[in-house]
């Protein structure tokens, strides 16, 4: 009885002794300045391929050398640094029985290769497009055919094709292989013409330019289970600089996801002061997320995803959930065990972790946990935001000034808190069936 009291009491010390620990590194003041410098006028937005991520990125590497972290196996620097090409148009011509199209009357889509060149006689023909059957399905249906066709557009589908052709956007970033592929397709749509009579001829002309992206990362070596990894992550980019709203042209970014991106950073922080890992931690700031996931794709390539333990992505926990204070929801929380994990870890805190209430969003495979999860890692996003009802999301309004830091930090210490078993060896989520 007395050896149960006493190992009781340790556990209970223990337990007193972490929490004062973690508020000591932790604090608000660190929080508070590491999210007011990301989200601040001074990142422009934090857009991919401009001078503002690349000072997010130098202040995040600070952080890390500050913190401790070594960078990943084979990087000279925090920064892992990879590759995509930009297309720009340059011009457009196209031609039907010797009449040369106005350019409001081209859509492109699909186009590849630095030039583009197809007639009658060796590209796919052309078509109509069904008068009697919607617009947005027949062009989803070009869209992946892969060929090099002429499209004619009946003048009734004006309205769809101008809505269509002002949301695709000039550039295109691709890979190498893509920017290499000799059957590049380019579907073009031409309004109001009926048909072709004899010929046509397509002229296309871009620019290209190899552009470098990187996301920030550093590790915390593990001791007895070095080889079983647990990433801690979040997004870092956000949209740039856009057309002036009400005066305001930055978009900040705060909580999507500057928020996310501070809580990796406080989590290297403790993790390292703790220095009770077994298995090594990956610390990681991704890029291009914003536009489609470029850096945790890149990232994940990278890895064996079988060493992989567990993924813990932060997105977007600026603000109250839907469950109220000290509350977050796990995507995807189903699909693993890591959830209850975490829950039964938090058991006697305020803090409680709830299954992902916007299933109908499809939010599992809508952020940088979704190239893991999708080959069998317990890869898993936590998120605080009320995507349903968030009229701050993508806009300039996505501020400092409307985060809760405190929802922030409590939220953190969460995750800190609930992740030891994972980190210490303790428990192994299970593992997510692959997507075929």
């Amino acid at each position: 009885m007395k050896k149960t009291i006493f190992a009781m009491g340790l556990a209970v010390a223990s337990l007193t002794a972490s929490a004062q620990n973690i508020d000591k590194i932790i604090t608000k003041d660190y929080v508070d300045h590491l999210i007011k410098t990301l989200s601040s006028d001074e990142m422009e937005g934090r857009g991919t391929f401009t001078p503002g991520i690349d000072k997010a990125a130098t202040f995040i590497e600070k952080e890390f050398a500050s913190i401790g972290l070594k960078p990943l196996e084979g990087q000279a620097g925090y920064r892992q640094t990879f590759y995509k090409y930009k297309l720009k148009p340059v011009s457009t011509k196209v031609t039907v029985d010797g009449q040369v199209i106005a350019d409001e009357n081209i859509l492109i889509y699909g186009s590849r290769a630095e030039n583009v060149s197809f007639d009658q006689s060796n590209g796919d023909g052309w078509i109509k497009l069904d008068e009697s059957k919607d617009f947005m399905s027949q062009f989803r249906t070009l869209a992946r055919s892969g060929k090099r066709q002429l499209v004619l557009v009946d003048v009734k589908f004006v309205d769809a094709f101008k809505r269509i052709k002002g949301m695709i956007g000039r550039e295109a970033i691709l890979d190498e292989a893509e920017l290499q592929n000799p059957k590049s397709p380019a579907i073009v749509f031409v309004l109001d013409k009926e048909n072709v009579a004899s010929t046509f001829s397509v002229e296309l002309k871009n620019t290209v330019a190899k552009m470098p992206l990187f996301n920030v990362a550093g590790i915390i070596p593990g001791k007895s289970r070095a080889k079983e990894l647990v990433v801690f992550s979040g997004h870092y980019d956000h949209m740039g600089i856009v057309k002036p709203v009400e005066g305001d042209s930055i978009m900040n970014g705060a909580d999507d996801d500057a928020s996310g991106t501070s809580a990796v950073i406080a989590l290297a922080k403790y993790y390292k002061k703790l220095n009770k890992n077994e298995r090594t931690l990956i610390f990681v700031a991704f890029t291009g997320e914003e536009m489609g996931m470029l850096g945790s794709k890149y990232f994940s390539e990278k890895l064996n995803p079988d060493e992989v333990v567990a993924m813990f992505n932060i997105e977007m926990i600026g603000k109250d959930s839907k469950f109220g204070k000290n509350t977050a929801f796990i995507t995807g929380y189903d699909k693993s065990d890591l959830g209850k994990i975490l829950q039964k870890n938090l058991e006697g805190t305020e803090f409680t972790f709830h299954p992902d209430p916007y299933k109908e969003q499809q939010l599992f495979y809508r952020s940088d946990n979704a190239t893991l999860a999708a080959l069998g890692v317990p890869a898993h996003t936590i998120s605080t935001d009320q995507i349903d009802s968030d009229k701050l999301y993508h806009t300039v309004k996505d501020e400092y000034s409307s985060l809760d830091v405190d929802n922030i930090l409590s939220t953190i210490k969460a995750i800190a808190k609930s992740a030891v078993s994972i980190l210490s060896g303790a428990d192994t989520p299970s593992r997510i069936p692959k997507l075929k």
